[in-house]
């Protein structure tokens, strides 16, 4: 799409009561590594990445999703975007300007239509990252997030609008409508998805694995750790990549996953799924519960009441 000025997805920013759990959890269990921690706040990179972090934790007093992080290719490119957004009528946090994070860049914050603190940025200093080895079960790199919505076909309107992001397909439940929309900002089948909910809230934050030997044996460290297995191992369909998720220390759920699909955006058309036939949820029949039960009221997670409020810093 020639008028997409978002690439790639850099990071998501959770804010948490419980920080120094979720830091040995996050640089311990889960396979990330610390890159950078400063009064509260930690910022924890993938080893096979050269983004110079993928989740950033921050000490706080409720938990929230503080923002998901974009990348643009060029800070011409951010520019654009912050004037197409205000010529669109959405609320800017910051102007576009030079950031203080780890790599630096150029950037700027805004909220999406529910309220939500996206950033985007530039002109990132690339982290030195290296290849992950056979057996090695650790994140490769960030693979995607999912976001709950009270309504969540106004929701993605708004990213097609304003973001550019493109439908890849959707999850249509007989009783309960529209599920989940895979939206997608290059050829990766999704980098973001959005899905239904009561409450608005992080659905799941989600890891690329090297394979599906060390996507297993990530499942199997994980489970072993004692945290919380959600659901998996599997397959979707849609997307056609694995899944296992766990739970947080705060009750967000992360998943590994690896093989998601890459799409020819020129022929490719949206499809609608329905998630009661079988093999729609897994296509391996492998889960260790089935999908109702297993994406119940824990994947909707606590209601996140920071619309519209940015994060501190």
């Amino acid at each position: 799409m020639t008028d997409r000025l978002i690439t790639h997805l850099r990071h998501v920013d959770i804010g948490v009561p419980d920080y120094e759990k979720e830091l040995e959890f996050y640089s311990g269990v889960w396979g990330l590594t610390k890159v950078a921690e400063d009064s509260g706040i930690a910022f924890l990179a993938a080893e096979g990445s050269p983004e110079q972090y993928v989740v950033r934790l921050r000490k706080s007093e409720e938990k929230r999703l503080d923002l998901v992080s974009y990348g643009a290719a060029t800070t011409l490119d951010v520019d654009a975007l912050a004037e197409k957004l205000l010529a669109g009528g959405v609320q800017l946090i910051t102007q576009p300007d030079r950031i203080d994070t780890p790599g630096g860049g150029y950037g700027f914050r805004f909220f999406d239509g529910d309220g939500r603190t996206v950033e985007v940025t530039a002109d990132v200093s690339p982290r030195k990252h290296r290849r992950i080895e056979e057996r090695e079960s650790i994140p490769v790199r960030l693979s995607h997030v999912v976001l709950n919505s009270t309504d969540i076909n106004k929701t993605r309107e708004w990213y097609e609008r304003h973001l550019s992001f493109a439908l890849s397909d959707t999850i249509r439940h007989p009783k309960i409508g529209d599920a989940m929309h895979f939206m997608r900002m290059n050829p990766q089948h999704h980098s973001m998805a959005i899905a239904a909910a009561p409450v608005q809230s992080l659905h799941h934050i989600s890891f690329e694995m090297r394979g599906l030997d060390e996507y297993m044996r990530g499942t199997g460290r994980v489970k072993k750790s004692g945290a919380t297995f959600m659901w998996g191992p599997g397959r979707h369909f849609a997307g056609d990549n694995t899944f296992s998720y766990f739970l947080d220390p705060q009750g967000n759920m992360v998943e590994y996953t690896t093989e998601l699909e890459l799409l020819d955006e020129d022929a490719w058309h949206p499809h609608v799924y329905d998630p009661s036939k079988d093999g729609v949820s897994d296509q391996w029949g492998t889960a260790n519960n089935p999908m109702e039960e297993a994406l119940g009221k824990e994947t909707h997670n606590d209601a996140d009441h920071s619309a519209f409020i940015a994060p501190p810093v």
